[in-house]
């Protein structure tokens, strides 16, 4: 969704009059699909993890014409007619997926149904499963060039293949004034800065770890964003009373950018926008508790190219902060990998090559 969100908001800001609508699946099928899709998924990698990596390695190993997955397609069928009426009847120019679910959707549309439209397909995370691979497409994009390899031993024609990054938020692209950015939330411009963002998982609750951090030797602030959960807000804003202008604790805003032209570094999950989002910043990692699957490969990346480290726990984690403020110049060289690697632009570069194409299907 938030790719999709990228784009759209590319699309507005771009000249030349596009009109971008952002359609999300989950909005055109039934709720028990909807609950089964979303909710099920959720659970599976909250509760048991390795199931979930056992089945997306699996999924990604099946033949596409297996029982299993011909069952799966038709399902989706049935319950994706909503979202077909939809598309026909906005009859747009050209579309890009966001998701492996529509892409497949479409890509039997065109086979089967001579649907004409020209459907784009943006990869979001830095590893490609085959369920993203589909005939007929009139383009992909990917993150690196290891995926955009990927595709063509997946016998996407290379010509098809356009790295182009992982489409984020115009914000994160722009030249944010550290300085500027820390007064707005009271925090000390030339101080070592980490921000922790999500809900900790695998490294204990929130006020928990921070407060394992805080206790470590050294001069450096700590932002945490506890975005909607407000228990843990409270808990946060509490154990800053205890360590006075060295937390701040954040719930859900809409200044992610802002804030994170304050830090040195993010503590998070390995998901492929907030990767992105970090690398287009200039800032490095320490990832926690991948998802089995996409957030591992995602991992792999970031560290086999020296922009991460990983924590696979608390005491972990307080190693790395502790080794990192004691060797300032890795953590500033890691910073300037991550700035390499960021694409900031993703979105736009992304429009430029739909617009580019004869709307045709190839």
């Amino acid at each position: 969704m938030r790719a999709a969100e990228a784009i759209r908001a590319a699309a507005n800001a771009a000249p030349g009059g596009i009109e971008a609508t952002h359609l999300d699946v989950m909005d055109y099928v039934p709720s028990a699909f909807r609950k089964m899709y979303t909710e099920f998924y959720l659970k599976l990698v909250n509760k048991a993890p390795a199931l979930w990596g056992y089945l997306y390695q699996a999924s990604n190993d099946a033949r596409p014409d297996s029982t299993m997955q011909q069952l799966r397609r038709g399902l989706e069928r049935l319950n994706t007619r909503a979202l077909m009426s939809a598309i026909e009847e906005a009859q747009p120019d050209a579309i890009v997926c966001t998701h492996f679910l529509p892409a497949e959707i479409l890509a039997r549309a065109i086979r089967k149904r001579g649907f004409t439209t020209p459907v784009w397909v943006q990869v979001t995370d830095f590893d490609l499963h085959r369920m993203w691979v589909h005939e007929n497409m009139a383009g992909y994009f990917a993150g690196n060039e290891e995926v955009a390899y990927r595709m063509r031993r997946c016998g996407i024609a290379p010509e098809r293949i356009h790295v182009t990054g992982i489409p984020i938020m115009p914000a994160f692209g722009q030249a944010l004034d550290r300085a500027e950015c820390a007064r707005e939330f009271g925090l000390a411009p030339s101080t070592t800065t980490f921000l922790l963002m999500g809900g900790g998982a695998g490294l204990g609750s929130l006020d928990t770890v921070a407060e394992r951090l805080l206790a470590l030797e050294g001069t450096f602030q700590l932002i945490v964003l506890a975005g909607k959960n407000a228990k843990a807000l409270a808990a946060l804003k509490v154990l800053a009373t205890r360590f006075p202008g060295r937390l701040l604790a954040q719930g859900f805003t809409d200044q992610v950018e802002r804030l994170m032209a304050c830090a040195d570094l993010v503590i998070t999950k390995p998901g492929g926008l907030t990767s992105s989002e970090c690398l287009a910043m200039g800032l490095p990692m320490i990832v926690n508790s991948p998802i089995p699957g996409q957030e591992e490969r995602n991992a792999d990346y970031l560290l086999e190219q020296g922009v991460a480290l990983k924590a696979v726990d608390g005491p972990t984690l307080e190693y790395r902060i502790a080794h990192l403020l004691a060797h300032p110049d890795q953590l500033a060289a890691m910073g300037q990998r991550a700035r390499a690697l960021g694409r900031a632009h993703a979105a736009a570069d992304v429009l430029d090559h739909v617009l580019a194409r004869p709307a045709s299907t190839p």
